[in-house]
């Protein structure tokens, strides 16, 4: 899945071998983001949440995760 991070990038959450993998989408490719560890038990459905707790500090009042297509 897809997310825009507050306006300011794109991410992209996916299951590899039963954990979450985490990538920044930039220009002609994906970086992996190791900063982070999604909990491997996490549901898909709580991801837009998580990742706001992991990013807070940088969205402003009324920022939003918003999950792309």
């Amino acid at each position: 899945m897809k997310f825009n991070v507050y306006g300011r990038f794109v991410i992209d959450v996916v299951r590899e071998k039963d954990r979450w993998a985490m990538f920044e989408i930039v220009p002609g490719k994906r970086l992996r983001i190791s900063d982070f560890a999604i909990p491997p038990s996490l549901d898909e459905s709580h991801l837009p949440q998580f990742l706001d707790d992991i990013y807070h500090e940088m969205g402003r009042p009324g920022d939003k995760i918003v999950p792309l297509e």
